[in-house]
Formats: structure tokens, sequence, C-alpha cells
């Protein structure tokens, strides 16, 4: 096994973005925005939000540094910027905003907000590209590649198999889970924008 995969560092990958992705705590939020939605569009919505998530972490775990160096952006900047994003999302959630946008003809949810940058956000990308550097031969990068997919999986189950909570809690379920994935979603949110400012202060953007 540690010929073909590092197993100490795909088990730091796996528990790190884990906790930093959250799955459990993606399910009352996806339940949020995909209320009044068929259950084929909420599993489609699912498989979409893990597939774009995917995408912008591998993107950036091969190319984030030289994107960021190019734009002269830097970590704290990004993390500020998704920090306020996902307050905009969830000061609609808070108030009750959210229900025209979300029920709208073309409206994708799961590009934004779900798959970035509530999915694939400042944290996920940051740690990424910090396990990136630790990459040098291929049971390291076996070991960053199936840390990643394993998340994702578990991201999508824990989003395809919210629908029969959705059948279960019904319309007035859904509304006060809304209302808790707001205050979860600004307290992130707070939290992302707290940590870019006092890395600015200390310097570091």
């Amino acid at each position: 096994m540690s010929a073909l995969v590092n197993g100490v560092l795909l088990t730091e990958v796996f528990v790190t973005l884990f906790v930093i992705m959250d799955p459990v705590g993606t399910v009352p939020i996806f339940l949020s925005l995909t209320a009044g939605r068929s259950a084929s569009t909420a599993r489609k919505a699912a498989w979409q939000a893990v597939a774009v998530s995917f995408l912008v972490i591998a993107i950036f775990a091969f190319f984030g540094q030289q994107i960021l160096e190019y734009l002269h952006i830097s970590l704290p900047a990004l993390q500020c910027a998704g920090g306020l994003l996902l307050l905009l999302v969830a000061l609609e959630l808070l108030t009750g905003n959210e229900q025209e946008p979300t029920a709208a003809v073309g409206t994708n949810v799961a590009l934004v907000p779900l798959g970035t940058p509530l999915l694939a956000g400042p944290g996920a990308i940051v740690a990424t590209m910090l396990f990136s550097r630790e990459v040098h031969d291929v049971p390291d990068f076996a070991a960053v590649a199936l840390g990643v997919v394993l998340v994702h999986v578990c991201l999508w189950g824990a989003m395809r198999y919210s629908l029969p909570i959705l059948r279960l809690i019904r319309e007035s379920g859904v509304l006060l889970v809304t209302r808790i994935a707001g205050l979860l979603l600004s307290a992130i949110a707070v939290q992302l924008v707290a940590d870019a400012v006092r890395a600015f202060i200390a310097g570091e953007g």
C-alpha cells in the first residue's frame, strides 16, 4: 500500500478537507437552496455541484499558485472575497429572498453558491494548494488525488441522500432548516473575512 499511496498523507488530506468542506454541514444548505425543485433536479444539482467543486480544486491544485501570482492576488484576498460572497447568500437565506432566484428558470445553484464558494471555498483551495507542495513522487500524488476524490464522494453522498430528509420534514421543516443554514453560513462567511483581515494585518497579504 505504501509503495502505491502515501497512507499518512492520504489520511491528512482526507481529514483536513473533510473538516473544511463539511459534507454533513452542507446538507441543510443544499436542502434550502433546492427547496421547491423536483427530485430529479435536486439529484442533478448534487452531482453538478460536486463536479464543479472537484474541477475548481483540481485546477488550483495544479495551477493555483501561478494563477494567483499572475493576477497579483494574495491568499487572504481570495479568502475575503469568498467570505463576502457567502455572506450575500447567507443574508438571502435568512431574509427569505432566496425563493425567487432559486425558482427562476435557468438558475443553477449547483454552480454558485454550491459548487463554489461553498464546497470549493477559499479554505479548501488553500489547503489543496499546500498539500500539492508536498507531492514529490507518485505515492504522494496518489495520496492527494485519492484524498480529494474520497471527500467529494462523501459530499455527493450527503447531498444525494438529503432528499429523503426533504420528503420527511416537508415545507415547514425546510423553512426552519433554511433559516438555520443561513445563520451557519453567515458565521462561516464572517469567520473567513475575519481570518483574511487578520492575515492582512499580519502582513501576509
